[in-house]
């Protein structure tokens, strides 16, 4: 190996570590978290009290393909899209104990 070859090798070693740190830091979570989003949704279904990306807090009542029809209030419902929910809220005797 010459010198300028290791030089080059030298050169790109930092490189390609500053690429795996961004990887296990950055990119792995947010994939994870991605699938763990994914998995909750598919798991919703009618009358499951949520909770959308807006803030907004409801109860499913009608599944479809790509939305939810969520209930917000008496005689009030909305259409979100299946992604916009944020979280599922936990019951009040889930809390209590």
């Amino acid at each position: 190996m010459t010198p300028a070859q290791a030089y080059s090798l030298s050169q790109l070693v930092p490189i390609v570590l500053i690429i795996a740190v961004f990887y296990f830091i950055i990119i792995r979570p947010q994939q994870k978290k991605e699938k763990e989003h994914q998995k909750m949704i598919g798991e919703l279904g009618k009358n499951t009290d949520i909770v959308t990306t807006s803030g907004i807090h409801g109860t499913i009542v009608n599944v479809k393909e790509k939305t939810f029809v969520v209930r917000v209030d008496e005689n009030v419902k909305i259409e979100f899209e299946k992604n916009c929910v944020a979280y599922v809220k936990k019951s009040q005797t889930a809390e209590s104990k």
